[in-house]
């Protein structure tokens, strides 16, 4: 059945889920607050910024108008960066007059609250004005969803109808999705894995192997686990598609902005020049210092997350930090370790 879909952002992530939106014959309007890219969407169907070469389909309308675009939506996909998402939705519940179902696919922790997006969206968007909000999240970049490269992610809700009715929308033959119902897990998962890509780009940065990869990867991934569960997780999700899925993408991908920004780190780049010249947001910096504190109030001790936030925040030398964390006392692998 067709479908209203808001669109809200019109980034590398937003524009791809817009389009696979369309190609399965939804009515799809994509918000933005920049006018020129806005008018370049419209005109051009194109977004050469964030996704150069890939021509959109021409049923994509760019709005400039945040009203215009979520009028009679039956859906609101909210695709913004963390640091902007409590604005946006407090500018969605002033204007919205009905009751779409919210679906958010970014990937985050507040700073300050440590509030997962999920939790932000429902604080600011009164129950009057949304039904289910539902979570969108997975392995997955968008330059190889704009050319249908095969993907699949997960719809995680507590309210199992509508994860089911998100499925339906982006279900094809080059994307698929799975349901889940813990929302914390899927999260935490999206959010954390993009403080250990930092980490795996900064060990290829420094000219370490596949070997040095997979240790970051792993022990990333016990990291993750740790936080997500005291937080009430559920720890099967972290060997699902947001958990373990989606730290491979992004620890092994040129596509990956945190790992990118990694790398320029492991060779030397200053964190300000790094940030300067990505051209995007680099999620994974913010994340790390939120996940840093949170782990300090829940007695969680994540390693390699306290090494990258001491190269990020505190200027440390990145190959005295590789050092340290390798001179560590030795443990168990699987225990589940409290400071």
């Amino acid at each position: 059945m067709k479908q209203k879909i808001a669109v809200l952002g019109p980034g590398s992530w937003g524009t791809a889920l817009a389009q696979v939106l369309s190609e399965n014959g939804h009515e799809v309007r994509i918000w933005g607050n920049n006018p020129a890219q806005i008018d370049e969407i419209n005109t051009y169907h194109t977004n050469r910024h964030y996704l150069p070469d890939v021509k959109l389909p021409e049923n994509i309308v760019a709005v400039k108008d945040i009203n215009e675009a979520i009028r009679d939506c039956d859906a609101a996909l909210f695709v913004v960066p963390t640091k902007a998402m409590r604005v946006v939705a407090k500018e969605f519940a002033k204007n919205v007059k009905h009751q779409p179902v919210i679906i958010h696919a970014s990937k985050g922790l507040e700073q300050e609250s440590h509030k997962r997006i999920s939790e932000i969206l429902t604080e600011e968007i009164p129950t009057k004005n949304r039904k289910a909000v539902v979570v969108l999240s997975g392995p997955s970049h968008a330059e190889e969803v704009v050319r249908h490269d095969i993907t699949t992610i997960t719809a995680a809700s507590v309210d199992q109808k509508a994860a089911q009715y998100v499925q339906d929308l982006f279900m094809n033959d080059y994307f698929r999705i799975y349901t889940n119902d813990d929302v914390i897990g899927v999260e935490t998962g999206a959010a954390l894995k993009n403080i250990i890509a930092i980490g795996a780009g900064a060990i290829h940065g420094l000219g370490y192997g596949d070997d040095a990869k997979a240790a970051i990867m792993t022990r990333g991934l016990a990291e993750i686990s740790r936080l997500g569960v005291a937080m009430g997780a559920n720890p099967l999700t972290f060997i699902g598609l947001s958990g373990v899925g989606d730290l491979i993408v992004t620890c092994t991908s040129v596509h990956s902005r945190n790992w990118r920004a990694g790398n320029l780190l492991g060779k030397g780049h200053s964190l300000d020049e790094v940030l300067d010249n990505m051209g995007m947001i680099v999620e994974g910096v913010a994340t790390t210092k939120a996940a840093m504190e949170l782990a300090q109030n829940l007695n969680i001790e994540m390693p390699i997350t306290e090494t990258i936030y001491n190269v990020l925040y505190d200027n440390k030398p990145i190959k005295d930090a590789a050092r340290d964390i390798m001179l560590r006392d030795g443990r168990k692998e699987n225990e589940f370790t409290l400071k």
